[in-house]
């Protein structure tokens, strides 16, 4: 039986079990790239990479010469990058490509949720509210756009150290990894004084708990919306992309 090869785009919970689920199976051969943003990753089970393809070219040569069978793209919601670079250079190898992608967060009864499209519109929604105290739960990389609000106190809670520091007038870093729990959010909430979360729309159970605490306290959120991803064949969950794994030829 040929060995069918699979490079899943990681960055996600999902691309580490289906990784670990190919790997039990046969004919597959599970290859994992992840993009190195993370210090110290957690390897996923099989053949795992590091770092950038190169954009469309890199990755269109990686396909071609490591004669990959199918494409998996389980990146993070907002690697928008990542995923119209997967489709251009799938579509030039003639490669099939699949979006394995968690269903968005959506808004509850008695959630104050106010969605935004960018870090530029989410800073103008904190001056127009007045927020007072903060809590920004993003990435490392994304904070600068909030440093320009002098009247406004952050708690900064991120996974990895942001290098270079932005420059806060007044602010708290908290270098913490998830999941964290109802009672753990309620607690930071409530010890901080939060009046406002700043989040992107990841959806998942792991980041959930801040939206369900947000919801208990009468805390506003600031959901930036996911962005645009080419239309491909989709599933939201690992059986899903297994299945499809499953039916494609050779």
């Amino acid at each position: 039986m040929k060995t069918k090869k699979i490079l899943i785009l990681g960055g996600v919970t999902e691309g580490y079990i289906l990784a670990e689920e190919l790997a039990s199976r046969e004919p597959f051969h599970p290859i994992s790239s992840l993009a190195g943003r993370t210090q110290h990753p957690r390897p996923p089970v099989g053949e795992t990479r590091i770092g950038g393809f190169g954009g469309v070219e890199g990755l269109h040569a990686f396909l071609l010469e490591r004669a990959i069978d199918a494409v998996v793209d389980a990146t993070h919601p907002f690697a928008d990058t990542m995923g119209q670079h997967a489709a251009l250079a799938c579509d030039q190898a003639k490669v099939p490509l699949l979006r394995l992608e968690r269903p968005a967060w959506m808004p509850q009864p008695g959630d104050c949720w106010h969605p935004v499209a960018d870090w530029e519109q989410a800073v103008a929604f904190l001056q127009i509210q007045g927020a007072r105290r903060v809590l920004l739960a993003l990435g490392a990389r994304e904070l600068a756009p909030f440093s320009t609000l002098f009247d406004t106190w952050f708690l900064l809670r991120t996974v990895t150290q942001p290098d270079p520091m932005p420059p806060f007038t007044a602010a708290e870093l908290l270098v913490a990894r998830g999941p964290f729990t109802l009672e753990q959010e309620l607690e930071l909430l409530r010890r901080h004084e939060i009046d406002t979360i700043v989040c992107r729309n990841s959806g998942g159970e792991g980041a959930a708990a801040k939206l369900a605490a947000a919801r208990e306290l009468g805390i506003a959120v600031i959901m930036r919306e996911r962005p645009q991803r080419p239309s491909l064949p989709s599933v939201a969950t690992v059986a899903g992309a297994l299945d499809w794994l499953c039916d494609q030829p050779g």
